[in-house]
C-alpha cells in the first residue's frame, strides 16, 4: 500500500497507460479522480475500480477543463498529493503533410495540456509536497521518423518536467517524467500511413525480447514507484521504459 491516504489525479485514463496507473494507483491505497475525453471509457473504468476512484469529463487542450478536474479533487478530497499527466494523442505522417491543425492538435494535448494541468495543481501540490509523473516517451529523448509533432510534444515534456522540478525543489515538490518506447495500448494500434518507411520507424523501437512491446502494466509500475515515497529523493528525472531504444 505505497500510496495509501494518498489524492491522486490521472489523465487519459479511460484506457491504456492512464487506466493502468488508476488501477495501480487505487490497488496501492490511493483515493482517485480520473479523467478523459471519451466518457463510455471513465464511467467503464470507474466500474472496474471501485469506490476509491470518482471521474469528471475532461479535455486537457482546454484550460478551464483542468482547472475543473484539480477543484474537484481538492473539494472532494480536501487535497491533492500526485498528479499524473497521461492523456496524450499519436500521429504519424510525412512532415510535409502535418498541416497546422494536425500540429496544433499534437502540442494542445500532449505538451500544453501537461502545462495546464501542472499549473492548476501546483499550489495544492506544494501545500502537502506532493510529486507529478508525466508520461513523456523514448520519442522524448530521440527522434523518430515521421513522428514530428508527436517528437516534438514529448520532448517539450521533458524539458517541462526538467525546469518544474528545480523551480519547486524547494518547496518539496518532485517533478519525474517516464519515456516509454512502444507500448501495447489502443493508441499504438492506429493504422499508420502507407506512404511512410516502416522500417525505418522500427529501426528505432525497443531491442528487448526482439522489440516486443511493453504493455500499459509496465509503464504503470514505473510511474507507481516514482509516485511514492520510494522515489523520495529522485526529481527531474527521464525515466526510461523502452527496452533499449535510447540506450545506443
Amino acid at each position: 500500500m505505497r500510496l495509501d491516504g494518498k489524492i491522486a489525479v490521472v489523465t487519459g485514463a479511460a484506457s491504456g497507460i492512464g487506466l493502468a496507473v488508476a488501477k495501480r494507483f487505487a490497488a496501492e491505497g490511493a483515493q482517485i479522480v480520473i479523467g478523459d475525453r471519451n466518457a463510455d471509457g471513465l464511467r467503464d473504468a470507474v466500474q472496474t475500480i471501485g469506490s476509491s476512484a470518482s471521474a469528471l469529463a475532461l479535455d486537457v487542450a482546454d484550460e478551464d477543463s483542468c482547472q475543473a478536474i484539480i477543484d474537484h479533487a481538492v473539494g472532494q478530497h480536501g487535497g491533492l498529493d500526485i498528479l499524473c499527466n497521461i492523456a496524450g494523442v499519436l500521429d504519424f505522417g510525412r512532415f510535409a503533410e502535418v498541416d497546422r491543425t494536425r500540429w496544433d492538435r499534437v502540442i494542445s494535448v500532449n505538451l500544453t495540456g501537461v502545462y495546464q494541468m501542472c499549473r492548476a495543481a501546483m499550489p495544492h501540490l506544494i501545500e502537502r509536497r506532493g510529486n507529478i509523473v508525466n508520461m513523456a516517451s523514448a520519442a522524448g529523448l530521440v527522434g523518430v521518423p515521421y513522428n514530428s509533432a508527436y517528437t516534438a510534444s514529448k520532448h517539450g515534456v521533458v524539458g517541462l518536467t526538467k525546469a518544474l522540478a528545480l523551480e519547486f525543489s524547494k518547496e518539496g515538490v518532485r517533478v519525474n517524467a517516464v519515456c516509454p518506447g512502444g507500448v501495447d495500448t489502443p493508441m499504438l494500434h492506429q493504422s499508420p500511413p502507407d506512404n511512410i518507411d516502416w522500417q525505418m520507424v522500427m529501426r528505432s523501437a525497443s531491442w528487448l525480447d526482439s522489440g516486443a512491446m511493453a504493455t500499459p502494466d509496465d509503464i504503470a509500475d514505473a510511474v507507481t514507484f516514482l509516485a511514492s515515497q520510494e522515489a523520495r529523493r529522485i526529481t527531474g528525472a527521464a525515466f526510461t521504459v523502452d527496452g533499449g531504444q535510447t540506450a545506443g
